[in-house]
């Protein structure tokens, strides 16, 4: 029996549409029965941010952090056309429309699918991410784990 195949990605962006773009991947990878890996980094954190506040000891550079990060996926920009928060409240409605899955319920999804979803440690350390800010059920991990996941992948991505 061939062993299973294999998708990881890099979520490095904390635009709505590229991490919907990374989920719908990820899903549909999981439903074609790969491994399904997402490493997420710097500002692909913000789709791992729980939506609300956290009560957790941080100095004051990683308050500002807090603060200006969006707190969960449903509160992510666009990448274009944002226009001061307008385009993704046209984008969702659009989304609802035509019966799209919206970003939180990937993410849910990509759970139930068992994508390994990662948080770089790294990162958080350097955000001032604490795991309690962070969805449950998720792994924590630096590069050498995606690099032990994406070595022997068939399908890496970065986005």
């Amino acid at each position: 029996m061939p062993d299973k195949k294999k998708t990881t990605i890099v979520l490095f962006s904390g635009d709505y549409d590229k991490t919907m773009a990374a989920y719908i991947i990820a899903n549909g990878a999981a439903a074609y029965d790969h491994e399904v890996t997402i490493f997420h980094t710097f500002w692909g954190l913000n789709a791992l941010r729980k939506d609300n506040q956290v009560p957790v000891k941080k100095n004051l550079l990683e308050k500002m952090f807090g603060k200006m990060m969006p707190r969960g996926t449903d509160k992510m920009g666009l990448s274009k056309m944002n226009y001061l928060g307008m385009g993704p409240k046209m984008i969702k409605h659009v989304m609802k429309k035509h019966n799209a899955l919206p970003l939180p319920q990937l993410v849910d999804m990509a759970q139930e699918q068992d994508v390994k979803l990662i948080a770089c440690t790294m990162t958080m350390d350097l955000l001032g991410l604490q795991k309690e800010e962070l969805l449950d059920g998720i792994e924590y991990a630096g590069v050498a784990a995606y690099i032990g996941d994406s070595e022997d992948g068939n399908i890496t991505l970065f986005i």
